[in-house]
């Protein structure tokens, strides 16, 4: 019987593809589970400005809980997810800085440290805790981590009272002094994963001369290795082809969009115009680089906190920021409930390409510990407890999910942080102003 290593590759002229977990790759012992086999994975996924608390806090305790109405499009995920209140941010607090909330708040989420108020190049916040996980799980993976979002940030300049806009446009950071920024555009990230090292760029700007697929340029390789596969795996290759090449497609279309809207620019490549298509085209490749293991870590920014932009596409035409202002307006607030549950909604879409992709006994969610939140509660209070998270996917069978978990109040984020690096196997002594781990969350 074929047994492939984990880390297999297709390869071709100027090209490398991953394969998704295959049988021919689990290991041979009899004792051996093949959910424990497969790798974990760990996201955080990032929305700014906060959100209606009371239209995201279920009013019940436990297993027996009602998804309210924001977070309504997880219902068929309901017994993959933890919906947990208590948790808080003290480091995104002033603590005598004054203004500037929404800057500590991104800058504090993953680092659970207290950034410098500076507008300046001495900016101080991280190492974050995806960036720990990658210094000691990173070199298992071809990418030690993969850094996505949808608005562009600056790196310098001041955002928001006195703060660097670095804080604002990062959540990932390499050190200190180092945010991790995010790649936007999903052409880019696509050659990030199936590039194949110094001849990235020539290959890249081959195939779109000759608008040829990379699976064109791995053909040889793919079918000398499917004659060797089984039937289960040789169907499980067709589908990750099929879906490679869809979202090739998608790409395509998303250059000639926007080429066709702006004839006389020279625009990015590959971005849609529309957000719902943007979010959703950055998922299915942050999906792919989970199923072929190109990484376990990733941050992905739904946008930059302070984020203004409108989102038309559900009829909000308002600032997001300007409606987080929203002094106990019910019209302010009704929309800031749109948009936390449209942005709900996209992260739902991601379950669900998790959840149809299978991996072992289970599926791709169930090696997965995917964090939805944000280190603001409401965002016309600016508080920094009891703060809108979720944990999705069970981090092959280590969390105990189904359920809402009402921690005691100013539980600090960092123990989360904590409790999840040691699922995928990064354990730190200690993080920030952590207390301990989350035994709750396998209990």
């Amino acid at each position: 019987m074929l047994s492939l290593p984990r880390r297999t590759f297709l390869r071709g002229a100027g090209a490398a593809l991953s394969l998704p977990f295959l049988e021919a790759m689990r290991p041979r012992t009899a004792w051996a589970n093949s959910v424990a086999a497969a790798p974990k994975r760990l996201g955080y996924f990032f929305f700014p400005n906060g959100a209606i608390m009371q239209h995201w806090t279920p009013a019940e305790a436990g297993a027996q809980y009602t998804l309210p109405q924001s977070l309504s499009p997880l219902a068929p995920h309901q017994s993959d997810l933890l919906v947990i209140s208590g948790l808080a941010h003290d480091k995104a607090r002033a603590n005598g800085d004054g203004a500037g909330d929404h800057a500590r708040s991104c800058a504090a989420f993953l680092t659970g440290s207290q950034p410098r108020k500076t507008a300046g190049a001495d900016i101080h916040a991280g190492p974050s805790v995806d960036q720990l996980a990658a210094n000691q799980i990173g070199h298992l993976t071809r990418l030690p981590s993969l850094e996505i979002g949808i608005e562009e940030g600056r790196q310098a300049g001041n955002c928001d009272s006195g703060y660097s806009c670095a804080y604002s446009s990062n959540i990932s950071w390499k050190s200190a002094e180092l945010p991790m920024a995010k790649e936007i555009n999903p052409k880019a990230v696509f050659e990030r994963l199936f590039g194949s090292g110094v001849d990235d760029a020539r290959a890249s700007a081959e195939r779109d001369f000759y608008r040829q697929s990379i699976l064109d340029f791995v053909a040889d390789d793919a079918a000398r290795l499917r004659d060797r596969l089984g039937s289960t795996d040789r169907r499980k290759v067709d589908e990750y082809f099929n879906s490679v090449r869809e979202i090739e497609q998608r790409i395509a279309r998303a250059e000639h969009q926007t080429r066709a809207a702006l004839p006389e620019m020279s625009p990015p490549e590959g971005i849609p115009d529309a957000l719902t298509d943007h979010l959703r085209l950055m998922f299915d490749l942050l999906a792919i680089a989970y199923q072929t293991d190109s990484t376990r870590i990733a941050t992905y920014m739904l946008a930059n906190e302070g984020s203004n932009r409108t989102y038309r596409e559900i009829g909000v035409k308002e600032g997001h920021h300007e409606l987080s202002h929203h002094q106990d307006d019910a019209d302010k607030m009704a929309k800031l409930q749109q948009i936390d549950q449209y942005l709900v909604t996209q992260f739902a879409y991601f379950l669900d390409r998790l959840k149809s992709i299978p991996e072992g006994d289970g599926t791709l969610l169930d090696n997965c510990l995917l964090v939805y939140g944000c280190a603001i509660g409401d965002g016309n209070a600016h508080n920094h407890d009891n703060l809108p998270i979720i944990v999705a996917g069970r981090g092959g069978g280590t969390v105990n999910t189904g359920r809402h978990l009402k921690l005691d109040a100013e539980t600090p984020m960092n123990n989360l942080h904590l409790s999840l690096l040691d699922r995928v196997g990064a354990t730190v002594e200690t993080f920030g102003d952590a207390t301990g781990r989350l035994e709750a969350l396998s209990t």
